[in-house]
């Protein structure tokens, strides 16, 4: 029998120096390659300021905490065997994970793209985000829309 595990990172898990936002040191932490915080931050704040000279009705962070709401997946489709068979079986997700989905696609979408600084992509890409459109909201879509087509299996689900 399988148990699960959990961490005290949650507990752990201080906000971020500026906004002293949790989701920010969050996403902060998952923006962070090979131990480099002070380079992340760096990254984030710069994202933030540049943010915030473009849509200056709203509070960066609050563009960020809504980008952020608007790419998280509401169902996903995950891998069930019965009877021999594999079937893609639409399912809701946790909001651990739904926030997870949502920053991981958010930063994949923004390093996809280059030629620019990581700052101007993750700025580029919140405010798509927020506006509703752009790689993250379509990867979304995608799952959305691949739950939607394997609606049948539904009864599949645990």
């Amino acid at each position: 029998m399988a148990f699960k595990r959990f961490t005290n990172s949650d507990r752990q898990l201080r906000g971020d120096p500026r906004y002293n936002s949790r989701t920010a040191a969050k996403f902060i932490n998952c923006l962070m390659w090979e131990g480099k915080k002070s380079v992340a931050q760096r990254v984030f704040y710069t994202a933030m300021d540049r943010i915030a000279t473009k849509i200056t009705d709203t509070p960066p962070i609050d563009v960020f905490q809504q980008a952020l709401e608007n790419v998280k997946p509401d169902v996903e489709v995950r891998s069930r065997r019965v009877g021999g068979a594999n079937y893609q079986v639409p399912m809701q997700v946790n909001s651990k994970r739904r926030q997870s989905l949502a920053m991981r696609w958010l930063l994949q979408a923004a390093r996809g793209k280059s030629g620019r600084p990581m700052a101007d992509r993750l700025a580029d890409e919140l405010m798509a985000a927020y506006k509703r459109e752009g790689d993250a909201m379509n990867q979304r879509e995608m799952v959305h829309r691949m739950a939607d087509a394997n609606k049948a299996f539904a009864h599949f689900g645990w």
